[in-house]
């Protein structure tokens, strides 16, 4: 039996369907599983346990050819992956739902393709297998669904995610710490330098060590907080599976609302995640033991990429979080 998993970025959505992995894999352990992904998740999963194949929808590099007028190797990549993906799957389930996902499930020709009914742009033109779900359910949840729809038992008491093998940190780090992931790509969804500092030396002054993790772009941002308060800047300096030992022996992992924020979550380790404009209720960290600072205002989740007032971020309090430090602190 071979099943297909569509699931092309970003991150945290990638993330959120490995429990969704754990399912199928629990149902069908002698099932032959593929993944195929964009660039960021082919770098996660490669060489995952659970699946067989992971294949590459090189999505990111077509815009540098369209300019450069490779049409035809765009064509001739398209047909690989055709080829690629004709493996007479039993069962395609796109959890992307979005027409470039719902072309692949196309392209592979399944005996059964299923997605999500409420699709987003043009999503579900090609599956045969549709359902509905509530779009304010958790992601991880909305997944499930798709499962639980093909009578595949799905226990939602106990839902894991099954992280790829990590290869050993290449750090030595002194304990207790606490790992900071101060940068998000929505300018709306970040934090402010200055309460990231008085935050940190806070947090020196309770006993803990301060690592930043984030990629080498973000490393000038994050060395202004360092030269500040004698910080450990590791941004550009591990790759994401490098991240899951680091998180996973971290007292804590405070964080803004980015794909790291989900893999600290995946770990097992609490996170005190900031939300701004987007809905944890949808997209937070899943699972009991974390908290999430979210205001609540009228304008409340807006999913705007800017902001000029940054309001909702405005009025997260240093305080606040020094306290749910602290409730994790009791707790261990």
């Amino acid at each position: 039996m071979r099943i297909l998993m569509i699931k092309l970025s970003s991150l945290g959505d990638i993330i959120h369907t490995l429990p969704a992995l754990n399912v199928l894999k629990r149902a069908y352990p002698d099932a032959e599983i593929d993944w195929i992904t964009e660039e960021l998740g082919s770098e996660f999963l490669y060489g995952h346990p659970f699946l067989k194949n992971i294949f590459l929808f090189p999505r990111y590099s077509w815009p540098k050819k369209i300019k450069k007028g490779q049409i035809l190797t765009i064509i001739k990549e398209i047909v690989t992956l055709r080829e690629q993906l004709k493996r007479n799957y039993k069962l395609i389930i796109d959890f992307q739902g979005l027409f470039k996902s719902n072309f692949i499930a196309f392209l592979a020709q399944g005996e059964k393709r299923i997605g999500f009914a409420n699709s987003r742009e043009l999503g579900n033109l090609f599956y045969r297998n549709k359902v509905k779900v509530d779009l304010n359910l958790h992601a991880v949840l909305r997944y499930l669904m798709l499962l639980k729809f093909m009578n595949i038992p799905v226990s939602f008491k106990d839902i894991s995610f099954p992280l790829p093998t990590a290869p050993p940190f290449p750090f030595y780090i002194k304990k207790p710490y606490i790992v900071i992931n101060p940068i998000a790509r929505w300018q709306s969804k970040m934090w402010f330098i200055e309460k990231w500092i008085d935050l940190s030396k806070a947090l020196f002054k309770l006993g803990y060590e301060v690592v930043f993790s984030g990629r080498k772009t973000d490393r000038h941002y994050i060395e202004c907080i360092c030269q500040s308060i004698g910080g450990i800047n590791l941004a550009g300096k591990t790759n994401l599976k490098q991240l899951i030992p680091l998180y996973k022996e971290a007292t804590l992992v405070i964080s803004v609302d980015t794909g790291t924020m989900h893999l600290a979550a995946a770990t097992g380790t609490a996170v005190i995640a900031l939300f701004g404009p987007t809905a944890p209720w949808r997209t937070g960290p899943f699972g009991k033991e974390h908290k999430v600072i979210f205001k609540a205002l009228p304008c409340q989740p807006c999913f705007r990429r800017k902001c000029d007032s940054k309001d909702c971020m405005k009025r997260i309090e240093i305080e606040e979080i020094i306290s749910l430090v602290k409730e994790v602190n009791y707790a261990h």
